[in-house]
This record gives C-alpha cells, sequence and structure tokens, in this order.
C-alpha cells in the first residue's frame, strides 16, 4: 500500500490560528490517533511519524500536527515558554479533537491520543476535557505530572510508557499512575531505554505496545462508552 496516497496536509483552526497538520486516512480505517509532540518538537518529530507509520499499518488513521504556530515555535526556540503551557497545548488538542469529528474520512471513527514528554500531558487534559470522546491514550516517555488535577478526571484506558532508564520520568509516571481516574491503566517499562527511546528495538517496542492498545480500545472495544 502506498501511504502517501492517503496523506495530506491540513489546516486545523484552533485560538483564531491556523495549525498545520498531515491526516493520513488508510482505506477501511477503524479508528484515529491524534498525535501530541514533546517539547521543541512538531509533526515532524522522527519518533512519533514511525509510531504513526506503525499504526497506519494496522488500519488506524493518524494525524500528526503542530500544536505551535511557526511565530509561536520562533519565540519558543527563544524563551522555551510556551512548550510548558499545558493550557495551550491542551486547548489546541481539543479544537483539532473536535475538527477530526467534523471531517467525513474521520467523523464516525474512535479515538485516541499518543502523547510524547509534554505533549502527554497535554493529551490527558485534553482528554479530561472530552470525555466523551477520547477511548484511549497512550503516553510516550510522558510528564503526565504536568497535566496536574485533571488525571483524576481523565476516563480513557490509558497507557504509560517509559524507558528503564529514565529513571526521574519512570518516577513521575508512578505517581502519576495513582492520579488518573481512569478505569484501566497500564505503566510498561521498557527495559534499558532511555528518555528518547534510541537504543535498538527500544522505538519499535513502543510502536508495538501502543498498537496494541489502541486496536483493543479503539477497534475491540464496544461503542458508546460513557
Amino acid at each position: 500500500m502506498n501511504e502517501s496516497q492517503h496523506e495530506q496536509t491540513v489546516a486545523i483552526p484552533a485560538d483564531a490560528v491556523a495549525l498545520a497538520g498531515d491526516l493520513a486516512v488508510p482505506a477501511g480505517a477503524q479508528g484515529v490517533v491524534l498525535f501530541a509532540h514533546g517539547s521543541g518538537s512538531s509533526r515532524f518529530s522522527p519518533r512519533n511519524r514511525h509510531v504513526a507509520k506503525v499504526l497506519r499499518q494496522a488500519g488506524l488513521a493518524t494525524l500528526l500536527m503542530d500544536l505551535l504556530t511557526p511565530e509561536e515555535e520562533t519565540l519558543d526556540a527563544r524563551t522555551a515558554q510556551l512548550r510548558f503551557d499545558i493550557e495551550l497545548l491542551a486547548r489546541r488538542l481539543v479544537a483539532a479533537t473536535d475538527w477530526l469529528r467534523a471531517q467525513p474520512a474521520t467523523q464516525g471513527l474512535r479515538l485516541g491520543y499518543f502523547g510524547a514528554s509534554t505533549g502527554a500531558a497535554a493529551a490527558l487534559v485534553a482528554a479530561a476535557e472530552r470525555p466523551a470522546v477520547v477511548d484511549a491514550i497512550v503516553s510516550r516517555g510522558g510528564r503526565p505530572d504536568l497535566a496536574g488535577q485533571a488525571l483524576r478526571r481523565v476516563r480513557a484506558p490509558t497507557l504509560l510508557i517509559v524507558g528503564g532508564r529514565d529513571t526521574v520520568v519512570l518516577q513521575l509516571n508512578q505517581a502519576a499512575l495513582r492520579e488518573l481516574g481512569a478505569a484501566e491503566t497500564r505503566l510498561v517499562i521498557v527495559p534499558g531505554a532511555g528518555h528518547l527511546f534510541e537504543e535498538p528495538g527500544a522505538l519499535d517496542e513502543v510502536a508495538r505496545l501502543a498498537a496494541d492498545w489502541f486496536m483493543q480500545h479503539l477497534v475491540s472495544a464496544p461503542a458508546g462508552r460513557p
């Protein structure tokens, strides 16, 4: 299958700006996953794109998007003030979620979030704002602690993936796991992996875990979760 024929660049309205995204909807897609990248990254993150490719091969649509405009990215590169503005990032994820629900190609698909680093916190906050819409969450090397009180309002089944050598983030994820309000939560440690999962096979394991989680909760689960 030629994946490029399914991918299109889209403009997503949010906060009176237009955010760029790459939407790919394979034929017969059975769910859609919205990606929230981490600090200082973009929709071109090679790690997220690798995971997205695996998800598409499993039959899921993907939307990789920039959470900041080019002007905001330039400002953030100098000050780093926006990458930790979880409220701003979450608000834009909510806007993208609503946008996906309105698109003919994705409006009937169950929806999940894949968040990395600070993007995972934004995904959790956004999921707390749309509990009836978001059906699954996967966090890769995430900072769920930055979601604060929103953790208790998350209802979507949530998978936290952390590298075994990422000790500080692992502790933060263990603490957040106890706070999550979802009925189904899981923490998986990838042995020998650091924060960026650059070790041989580490990112492949992340992609496999994510695909399994999303297939279970977006495809196999019955529709209409409250």
